[in-house]
């Protein structure tokens, strides 16, 4: 019954976040140059303790903190859907900041990627080692309470509609064992230049070759995440010339040589 209520709640979301991104086209077409700015730090909208063993911080990181309408109101919706939660809030120098004050050892590797999406695949895993939390991509809604979808879990893992792991979700408590795997195999791949690709280099590939879906806690993006039903590569990269990570790593080598 709950997951038949999920579902319901999910396509209704669905339904209006699309209603939202149709619309926005008109209003960027009158207010081509308007930006929203996403802040890089924003208090719970309630305060309420629990039990929860993965900390109660949302992170999320894009090029830039000013954004298109769809891409801020996907921002309000999810602060909505986990109102306990804190915000937090990166963008590419910020994450570079992060890095070199935390994890000296890791900086080269870090600042060898020059596609910003490899970085933020490499960021989101060291940020959450260290501080625990809720990794979730810009353009990736919740379409349940974040609380309810954690549960007492200590992690937990994305399966996309492929049934595969994914990275555009993650949610961990600090020092998580799995993490500091994925970190390795990431310096790894970066070192041996394992992949001309983005996705296996230091994206959800890393996932699919270092967990096995079977032991670690996952759940189906249907009941808890779901991706552009708000905002589109259009919207994301209206002020990015280069586009999209697939399309940048066509031009660009990921790693730097």
């Amino acid at each position: 019954m709950k997951k038949i209520l999920i579902l319901t709640f999910s396509r209704v979301v669905k339904l209006l976040a699309n209603i939202v991104k149709m619309l926005s086209y008109s209003f960027h077409w009158l207010l081509p140059d308007k930006r929203f700015k996403i802040p890089a730090y924003a208090k719970p909208l309630l305060s309420k303790p629990d039990g929860s063993l993965i900390p109660k911080t949302i992170w999320q990181t894009n090029f830039t903190d000013k954004v298109t309408l769809p891409v801020y109101v996907n921002y309000l919706f999810n602060r909505i859907m986990a109102p306990g939660y804190e915000y937090r809030f990166m963008i590419t120098e910020s994450r570079r900041d992060f890095v070199s004050t935390f994890y000296p050892k890791e900086l080269s590797y870090y600042k060898s990627l020059q596609i910003g999406a490899a970085q933020a695949d490499f960021w989101r895993l060291l940020v959450l080692n260290k501080f625990g939390g809720v990794y979730l991509d810009i353009d990736a809604h919740l379409v349940w309470p974040l609380g309810d979808i954690l549960g007492n879990e200590e992690e937990l893992y994305i399966i996309t509609g492929r049934k595969e792991l994914s990275n555009y979700f993650i949610a961990s408590r600090a020092g998580n064992d799995n993490l500091k795997i994925m970190i390795d195999k990431i310096v790894d791949n970066i070192d041996t230049e394992s992949s001309e690709n983005v996705f296996y280099l230091t994206g959800p590939g890393v996932f699919q070759e270092c967990l096995e879906q079977t032991v670690v806690p996952t759940v189906s993006y249907r009941y808890a995440v779901n991706q552009g039903s708000f905002t589109n590569e259009y919207f994301q990269y209206v002020d990015k010339p280069e586009g999209k990570w697939n399309k940048q790593q066509r031009n660009t080598n990921i790693i730097r040589k």
